[in-house]
């Protein structure tokens, strides 16, 4: 009987929880945007339950995307360790088009839509498709899988990147988990076998609220709120 080796550890994180939308109502860039007190206060409690189990990480890789940077930093900081941040832009998030430009009769659709149905033509706020995404985000998963330069590693990225590659685990096929809420600083943990089988062991692990006691919407949903209340006071 052949020896089982150990399976690989895969920490797959979201960021933590920002504000994607200014006191005054305007969106901030996507590319800018940082975490707001909730998601450094998130970010920190991942970082110390990290330091209370015991777990150390081999290699630290982010999208790139200053709120995925600032989310990795605080983590490791808050788990005691430091560790070089690699950055990947394939898996930058599902690349939303300009709010402006979405015909009010459409907005919910498009808020929604992509996550909700999880069709691969379907947009996300008029830019960028389903498919779009997976056909960048996959191969970089694919790349990192391969690499034999971990074996605990912390991926920090975002809810629509993160619910296309615990599709990938779950299913070992090219998909789209649109309905898998992914919570802000969630985790998930992916052991990777032998021959890159995975296995999914945790989903949407929230810290600092341990049975998501204060949600009852979805980010999506809480982001098409702030955004209809900003847009209806500033018709007032």
């Amino acid at each position: 009987m052949s020896k089982q080796l150990p399976r690989r550890r895969i920490y797959l994180m979201r960021h933590g929880s920002v504000d994607y939308f200014r006191a005054d109502g305007s969106p901030v860039h996507p590319r800018t945007v940082a975490l707001n007190d909730a998601g450094r206060a998130q970010a920190d409690a991942a970082g110390a339950l990290y330091a209370a189990c015991g777990v150390r990480f081999d290699k630290v890789i982010v999208s790139g995307l200053e709120r995925t940077v600032e989310t990795a930093a605080r983590v490791l900081a808050a788990a005691g360790q430091s560790i070089e941040l690699e950055l990947e832009p394939a898996l930058e998030e599902i690349r939303g088009g300009k709010l402006a430009d979405i015909p009010p009769d459409e907005v919910e659709a498009a808020f929604l839509g992509a996550f909700q149905q999880g069709v691969e033509s379907q947009r996300f706020l008029g830019g960028e498709s389903i498919g779009e995404l997976l056909d960048r985000a996959l191969p970089a998963f694919e790349a990192i899988l391969q690499r034999d330069d971990w074996q605990q590693l912390l991926l920090v990225l975002h809810g629509g990147v993160n619910r296309a590659l615990l599709a990938r685990a779950m299913t070992g096929q090219r998909g789209f988990f649109g309905r898998v809420e992914q919570l802000p600083a969630c985790i998930n943990i992916v052991d990777v076998g032998r021959h890159d089988d995975l296995i999914v062991r945790t989903v949407n692990l929230a810290p600092t609220q341990w049975l998501h006691q204060h949600e009852s919407a979805t980010t999506m949903e809480k982001l098409l709120a702030q955004y209809l209340r900003l847009e209806a006071s500033q018709l007032r």
